[in-house]
């Protein structure tokens, strides 16, 4: 049982240093503007993470392909982790390295948004997929733990998030991608 509240505990104290960051706050709702802007103007989203961010990417970009608050029109949103073919063949022919960074060199356009989960910051295949965004003029955000790594330099938009405990900072970009998506649902579609 200690444990439990522990890790309940931790989890909370996350949050509420999130919430008492203005800056982590502002962060977000830039985010949220830049994706709206972006697919206003025809564009799509675009997330991508390895393991439990993978899982995360595929679950964001459904919230907005799918529906998340109310019943409305797709949003053009895809997690680049889904084409398991494209990515053992990327993976067995050329390296894991560059599984992501194809898929933005191939599908990607400018002014779309690229959304890289990496609770280290170090994840080379994200870092390699930033890199290509920028060569096409694609907007980055970056979701990452508090050291940054590398994708700090190399996101347009970054939130690090105040832990260096994996799991917390997974819990938090959920909570921080859920509000992204809330907010570009009620900007694209008002009640």
């Amino acid at each position: 049982m200690k444990r439990i509240s522990e890790a309940i505990q931790q989890s909370i104290a996350v949050k509420q240093t999130i919430l008492s960051d203005a800056g982590i706050l502002n962060a977000i709702g830039d985010i949220a503007d830049a994706c709206t802007q972006s697919l206003c103007n025809g564009n799509k989203i675009m997330f991508c993470g390895n393991g439990g961010s993978a899982a995360d990417a595929q679950h964001l970009a459904a919230e907005l392909s799918g529906r998340f608050y109310f019943d409305r029109k797709p949003i053009a949103a895809e997690a680049l982790t889904v084409n398991t073919s494209f990515l053992t063949a990327v993976a067995n022919d050329y390296s894991f390295n560059e599984v992501y960074a194809r898929l933005v060199e191939g599908s990607g356009k400018e002014g779309d948004v690229l959304v890289g989960l990496s609770t280290s910051g170090n994840s080379e295949n994200v870092i390699r997929a930033f890199q290509a965004a920028h060569l096409k003029g694609i907007i980055t955000v970056g979701l990452i733990g508090e050291s940054g790594g590398k994708l700090a330099s190399l996101s347009d938009f970054i939130i690090k998030v105040p832990s260096s405990d994996t799991p917390r900072i997974q819990e938090a970009h959920i909570l921080i991608g859920h509000i992204i998506c809330e907010i570009v649902e009620r900007n694209l579609f008002p009640k």
